[in-house]
Formats: C-alpha cells, sequence, structure tokens
C-alpha cells in the first residue's frame, strides 16, 4: 500500500528535504518529510471532523504544485478518493468533472484562469485555498492545518479502494473518470521507483522537476507515486513559464521526463541560438563536438540527466536520434491513463528511434488480429466511473485492456506503435490513412511544431501546420515568407518520396495561430484535438484543394 512507504520515509527520512516550492522573488520553500506528512495528517484530521463517507471524492484544481501532493496524501489519509482536474480547463468542463464525479470538497491550488474558472463551481461546494492560490473567500490550508492536531494513526487503505479519479484529457469527447485502486498505484509507484533507481543508481539522491499536470496519470505516476514510494528522489516545481529555465537549473534534474511537443520545442531554441546546419558541423568534429554537446546540455538545464524519457504522443524518430547526438539519450515510453502509464519503456540494452520499447515487468501484451494493442498491466484501472457498459467493451474475455492503438512487435519484443484506430480515415479511393506516422516525418522538420494529417473523402490527404515560433516571427518580411514557403515546398516533396501513392499529400497548409490550450487545439496534455480542428476548418477545406498548390496559407 502506497501510504506505508510515505509513512516509512516520515520515520526514516525525516530531515530529508522532499519537496521544494518557489513562491516568488527567487525564493523557495523546502518541506521535509517531516514537514510533509505534519501538514498532510493535520489536513486529513480536518476532513474527518467533516463527517464525509467512507470513498468521499475531494477535489483538486491546481497547478503543480509541493501542496497538490500534500493535499492528496490528506485526502488518501482522511479515508478520501481524489478527483484531479486540469488547471487550464474551462468553467463548462470543471463543472461537469465537480457534477459526474460527485464531489463533496474542492482544492483551489496555484492557478492562472481562477477568474475564468471560478463560475464553473458551484456555490454550495466547500472550498479550501492551497497556499499558492488565488484571492479567494475560501478557507486557508494554512489556518486549518495551524488549529488542528495532526491525525495520529496510521491509516491503512485496502487495495480494491479507489484511490484516484483521473479524467481523461478529452481529446476524443466528454472527459471519461478512470478509476484507479490503491493496489493499482502502490503496484506502479513501486516498479517505476525500482525502473528509475536501476538507472540513476541506488546510492545517490535523486531530483526531478514536476511540470506537467498532476492531473494526469504521466505525471502522478512518474513522478509524485515513483517519488512517494522511493523516498530519495527530490521534486522541485517550476514557478512559472517565464522562470522555467531558471526552476530546471535549480533542480538539476536526474531523471527529466516530457512530451513530444516541448522536446521539439527544447530543439528549436537551441536552433534560434544557433543555425541546425553549423551545429550538425560542430558536432562532428574530435573533441570539439563533445564540448559543443554539453554546452546544450548545459544551456537547456540538462547536463545532469541520467534518465531522459518521452511519453504521451509519437515523438519523431529523427527529433530522438538529435538529442542522443547531443548526448541525452532520450527514451520513448508508451502507457495510457488506464494502465495507471506503466506499460512500455525503452532503455540501454532495448530501444530504437520509433519504438517505444519493450513491456516493463509484469506487463502482458499482444496484437489482435486488426493491429490492436492489447495491454495487462499492474497498473490496470477499475473501470470507467459510472459506466459499466463502456467498461465491460473495452476488456477482452481474458481481461487484457482494448488501447484502440495499432502497432506491430519486433522479434525482440519491441513495439512500434503505427496509429490509433480513431484516428484512421478513408479517402475517396477507398484507402485507410493513418495520421501518426505521416506528422512524425513532418514534425522531425524544425520549422515544424506541430501538424495534423486529414482529409477524409478526399482524393488525397492533406496536412495542417503550425510553424515554430521563432519561424512564425520572420514571417512578414517577404523574402522570409518566400524562402520558408520554398522549404515547405521541399519538405513536402521530401515526405511525399517517403510515402505510398495513396498516402502522398496533396498540399502543406500552414494555420494562420498556433494551436494551444486556450483556443481549444490541444488538450491539457498537449495532445492535438482532431475533431475540434477539423470542425474550425471545414468550410476551408474545398477552396485549399481548389487552389491546387503545394503551400497554402490558411
Amino acid at each position: 500500500m502506497i501510504l506505508d512507504h510515505v509513512y516509512a520515509h516520515e520515520q526514516q527520512f525525516a530531515s530529508h528535504v522532499y519537496l521544494t516550492q518557489p513562491v516568488g522573488g527567487e525564493r523557495v520553500i523546502d518541506y521535509t518529510w517531516q514537514q510533509v506528512m505534519h501538514e498532510a495528517r493535520c489536513m486529513a484530521a480536518h476532513l474527518r471532523s467533516r463527517g464525509f463517507e467512507p470513498g468521499v471524492r475531494i477535489a483538486l484544481l491546481s497547478k503543480n504544485c509541493a501542496h497538490f501532493i500534500i493535499a492528496e496524501l490528506a485526502i488518501w489519509m482522511a479515508g478520501g478518493t481524489t478527483v484531479a482536474i486540469f488547471p487550464t480547463e474551462t468553467a463548462a468542463t470543471i463543472a461537469y468533472v465537480l457534477e459526474h464525479s460527485g464531489a463533496q470538497l474542492l482544492f483551489v491550488g496555484k492557478l492562472d484562469l481562477w477568474d475564468r474558472q471560478q463560475a464553473g463551481v458551484p456555490a454550495q461546494l466547500p472550498r479550501i485555498a492551497l497556499p499558492l492560490a488565488p484571492p479567494t473567500d475560501a478557507e486557508r490550508w494554512d489556518d486549518l492545518v495551524t488549529r488542528t492536531p495532526p491525525l495520529a494513526q496510521r491509516v491503512r487503505r485496502a487495495d480494491d479502494e479507489i484511490a484516484m479519479l483521473i479524467y481523461t484529457s478529452g481529446s476524443t469527447g466528454r472527459p471519461k473518470g478512470v478509476m484507479s485502486s490503491f493496489g493499482a498505484i502502490a503496484r506502479v509507484g513501486e516498479a517505476i521507483a525500482q525502473d528509475l533507481r536501476n538507472r540513476v543508481g541506488q546510492k545517490v539522491d535523486s531530483r526531478a522537476l514536476s511540470y506537467l499536470p498532476l492531473a494526469h496519470s504521466y505525471e502522478r505516476s512518474w513522478i509524485a507515486a515513483g517519488s512517494m514510494v522511493d523516498g530519495r528522489t527530490h521534486v522541485f516545481f517550476p514557478e512559472s513559464p517565464d522562470t522555467f529555465l531558471a526552476d530546471l537549473r535549480r533542480a538539476r534534474p536526474t531523471y527529466f521526463l516530457s512530451v513530444p511537443r516541448l522536446w521539439l520545442k527544447f530543439q528549436q531554441g537551441v536552433f534560434a541560438k544557433m543555425p541546425p546546419e553549423k551545429l550538425e558541423r560542430l558536432l562532428r568534429l574530435p573533441v570539439i563536438g563533445g564540448l559543443v554537446a554539453r554546452k546544450v546540455r548545459r544551456g537547456l538545464g540538462l547536463d545532469h540527466v541520467v534518465v531522459a524519457g518521452s511519453g504521451s504522443a509519437p515523438i519523431p524518430p529523427d527529433l530522438v536520434a538529435w538529442y542522443r547526438r547531443i548526448g541525452l539519450r532520450l527514451e520513448e515510453g508508451y502507457g495510457m491513463t488506464e494502465d495507471n502509464s506503466y506499460s512500455h519503456a525503452s532503455n540501454a540494452s532495448a530501444g530504437a528511434p520509433g519504438c517505444v520499447g519493450v513491456a516493463l515487468p509484469d506487463v502482458q501484451v499482444r496484437i489482435a488480429d486488426d493491429g490492436e494493442i492489447l495491454i495487462k498491466s499492474p497498473g490496470q484501472f477499475s473501470g470507467y466511473y459510472k459506466d459499466p457498459e463502456l467498461t465491460a467493451q473495452c476488456f477482452t474475455a481474458d481481461g487484457y485492456f482494448r488501447t484502440g492503438d495499432l502497432g506491430e512487435r519486433s522479434t525482440e519484443g519491441l513495439l512500434r506503435i503505427t496509429g490509433r484506430a480513431k484516428e484512421l480515415f478513408k479517402t475517396s479511393k477507398g484507402k485507410y490513412i493513418a495520421p501518426a506516422p505521416i506528422e512524425n516525418r513532418l514534425n522531425a522538420d524544425p520549422i515544424i511544431e506541430l501538424s495534423m494529417v486529414s482529409g477524409a473523402g478526399e482524393p488525397q490527404p492533406y496536412a495542417l501546420l503550425v510553424l515554430a515560433e521563432d519561424v512564425r516571427a520572420r514571417l512578414a518580411d517577404p523574402a522570409e515568407h518566400a524562402r520558408i514557403e520554398r522549404h515547405l515546398e521541399q519538405l513536402l516533396a521530401r515526405v511525399n518520396s517517403e510515402l505510398a501513392d495513396y498516402e502522398q499529400l496533396q498540399m502543406l497548409v500552414v494555420a494562420p495561430e498556433p494551436w494551444t490550450i486556450e483556443n481549444g487545439c490541444l488538450t491539457p496534455t498537449m495532445k492535438i484535438k482532431r475533431r475540434g480542428i477539423e470542425s474550425a476548418v471545414e468550410a476551408r477545406v474545398n477552396p485549399w484543394y481548389g487552389t491546387r498548390r503545394p503551400v497554402v496559407w490558411g
């Protein structure tokens, strides 16, 4: 049980710093295991005093911060179930999650959009403001902790009790509540802690920066649960996007987990300072190449990283290869909310660009006749909340979870994701197109930030592109605009030369503005919302095809 590990650290590592929180003005607050557990015990006692029923759902709306983790420990010790909500969600989605989950209380934490979000919180729902919360009339965490004696006992939770309701990020529709049990998150946390220890070293104090949303299973499993089990992982948090590089340098992480879009933005930041052709020439030089690679890693704040991982979505193999050229062995992994992000990972002896590695310990995998990946994981979820019919549909008769992803396995057991079943679309020629492999080819180009391949019912597919931020800034110059268009024409020709006839792209369409979480084009975990984007551009698709140009400016 995961709380058993936490109670052990409370005694064994009492004075060890577990969490470091920036509070502005380059100041930070360090929380030792003893301090973390004292505050969690005080809040758990307060929650118990409210007389909630066992298993009560208590919601957390907050960006990543130390008190997200402390509040979750308090919820668990009070006998409750955590319902975490993405800190970028709209008021409508917040209202839906609170209503659907039946949450009885809301912790309001560190937020940027509270003025717009609070309309989604029912007026009668009790609220508690975490230390970094925006101004609110809710009860204050510090006040409650100060006046409440800590819960003394070591509360235990049964393996089959629900620890968390994790609401999926909604890339294909309304969020679903994924029920994760204490047994599942404990098994995953233990396995992740062991896996990371094997890679980083058994005797060193490990460091991590927690910045991907803790409301998502990826960060919740690989950072929160893993560190709760390990006890000797020091978790840092960022203050803001503007201070991210300083926050990263403060943390000097030994392992760093990210998503493809951010790995790409890091690379583009390097290219903005040094053209890729010049950097490539320098990296090939003996001795100098190693010095340049170390300087690039240090500039990114990643010079202490031993384990670098990418998950959540496919990453272009060329991008993986680039990071390895600068001395950072970037490994791709694969998991889903439904298995607590514990499924596959690459390692030094089992990995190749374009593959997501091999099955992690105790994970079983097979490929169905139609190419769907089927998984049995120690982190398997307990079902979708209030939806037993959907739960039943998602499992085979012998208990494998139907991932909805398509893939193939090599003779060595390496898994390659070839697409997602729901993303396949048919052209007017009757041919099915898998967008992801084509998007990966496009995204490998340094001037591309994101791409989406579409074209259902058209003779040939097309790709909608978002250009890299530094490239967008140069478009106002007519000469640069023309140069970028020529580059895109060459990219189209190169990508099409690698595709089957029926997959070849009719054109590249440049989106007029970037895709963001705020404009509804990305999920909180930075996956593209295909349906939303396709719906937004539907009226323009026929005119685009009508231009018969290789590059169209949307």
